[in-house]
């Protein structure tokens, strides 16, 4: 019994070491080099640290090798759940300049004329992307003693931006989420503005790129008064701190909802939070799609006779969106020997036909060869391959009949003998009832 509890404990000790996540996050440091020009240089994430001494990393200069602390767990939390077949989140490094807000309406998240002493320091900003997150974070340096000078620079999170979803497929027409949260957790209480204590007032912006221009989407400032831009496109922003407690940390959220999405919709958004003289920014993608509806004609059956050519065949392939990444392909299945063979033919495609709701349609047309005698019973099929639709894509068949070689089947001669049947027996109680008939009208002649 003993030995099972030490197994278990064992097993469960490597799940949760599996699950914590990486300890290091490998980062590039960029900053601006000669002739305009920038400069990458090697740099790396301390997230967590186990017993003893600081992992050494003699291939790093202490200033580009950061030991986190991280109060709101906000970034332990990411990489907690981050997943190990997912590939590496790409992070960049560079310093940061606590500046107030360049757009008006959040000027009164800076009423004084200058940056606080609190913010006083060296400053990083961390951004990471990945198919699974993408993230922003502003680093404070932290002045008191380093455990090992000379080794690594000690920093404090104090506002990390973050979404999980990155990259958003929505259906047209449908209603999209775009998540987003945030926290904030000031390095010294004299770093907050508000008099009373309690989460400061935040903005938030979310402004959408596509096809090259931009606008803004959304501006909202939970916490202050003053005119805000009108919303675009019936967007809707749940903007709030999730939490109120006295001197933080704070967590907050500000995923947008879209309603009804329309394909002018799709593209970058970019959503940033701003706080005094702090602002993080992560870009998040949306991506409208609509699978296509397949059909053939004409249906159910192609009539030939042999050495000639079937009539032209029509696949139908309609509402798609995006019209790019379309392809149609045409087979033969169950051929001489039951193969299965590219279909021969001449074949084209229709120009697009678009919508109202901003999908599209489109035709497929196959002028197939003449067919023999072996080809009868086989099937010609369409198949329809887009980005909405699984690897196989999606097909619609018509079979081939040859004339001539079309028989009764079994399903034919049970149907004949099952209508024989019922129209004997209707004969039969016609009969009876024209005998029934003639009987009664004899009776009451007699009677009378």
């Amino acid at each position: 019994m003993k030995h099972l509890s030490l197994l278990l404990a064992l097993a469960l000790g490597l799940v949760t070491a599996v699950s914590a996540g990486p300890t290091v996050i490998e980062c590039w440091f960029v900053e601006d080099a000669d002739g305009g020009r920038l400069a990458k240089k090697p740099a790396a994430l301390l997230l967590r640290q186990g017993p003893g001494r600081i992992p050494p990393r003699p291939d790093l200069d202490p200033k580009r090798y950061l030991r986190v602390h991280d109060p709101t767990g906000t970034l332990q939390a990411a990489f907690r759940r981050y997943p190990r077949s997912a590939p590496t989140p790409h992070c960049e490094m560079s310093h940061y300049i606590p500046l107030p807000a360049s757009v008006n309406w959040v000027k009164g998240l800076t009423p004084e004329q200058s940056c606080p002493r609190a913010l006083d320091g060296t400053w990083f900003m961390v951004s990471m992307s990945s198919p699974v997150l993408s993230l922003s974070s502003l680093l404070q340096s932290q002045t008191e003693p380093q455990p090992d000078p000379g080794l690594i620079t000690m920093a404090t999170a104090v506002l990390t931006v973050i979404t999980h979803n990155p990259t958003t497929r929505i259906q047209l027409g449908q209603d999209a989420l775009l998540d987003l949260s945030f926290a904030y957790m000031p390095s010294t209480p004299e770093a907050t503005t508000p008099l009373a204590p309690g989460p400061p007032p935040f903005g938030l912006e979310w402004r959408h790129q596509h096809l090259g221009e931009g606008h803004l989407l959304l501006a909202a400032t939970p916490g202050l008064r003053g005119q805000m831009p009108a919303a675009q496109d019936g967007a809707v922003a749940f903007a709030a701190w999730d939490d109120d407690e006295s001197w933080g940390p704070w967590t907050g959220n500000g995923t947008l909802w879209l309603p009804a999405v329309k394909p002018s919709q799709e593209g970058a958004y970019q959503a940033t939070i701003y706080l005094p003289y702090l602002q993080g920014q992560v870009t998040l993608e949306l991506a409208v799609q609509k699978s296509p509806k397949v059909s053939l004609m004409p249906s159910p059956l192609v009539w030939a006779a042999p050495g000639e050519a079937p009539p032209e065949l029509v696949c139908l392939v309609s509402h798609f969106y995006p019209s790019e990444g379309l392809e149609v392909e045409w087979e033969l299945r169950g051929g001489p020997e039951g193969s299965f063979q590219k279909a021969k033919g001449q074949s084209w495609l229709s120009a697009l036909h678009h919508h109202l709701d901003g999908s599209v349609s489109l035709s497929g047309h196959l002028q197939p060869s003449p067919v023999t005698t072996a080809q009868h019973g086989a099937r010609y099929a369409c198949r329809v391959h887009h980005p909405s639709l699984p690897a196989l894509g999606r097909s619609a068949e018509v079979t081939l009949e040859v004339a001539g070689l079309s028989g009764p089947s079994l399903e034919d001669g049970i149907g004949l003998f099952l209508s024989a049947f019922l129209l004997l027996g209707l004969f039969k109680a016609l009969g009876w009832a024209a005998a029934y008939l003639s009987t009664s009208k004899e009776s009451k002649k007699k009677a009378q």
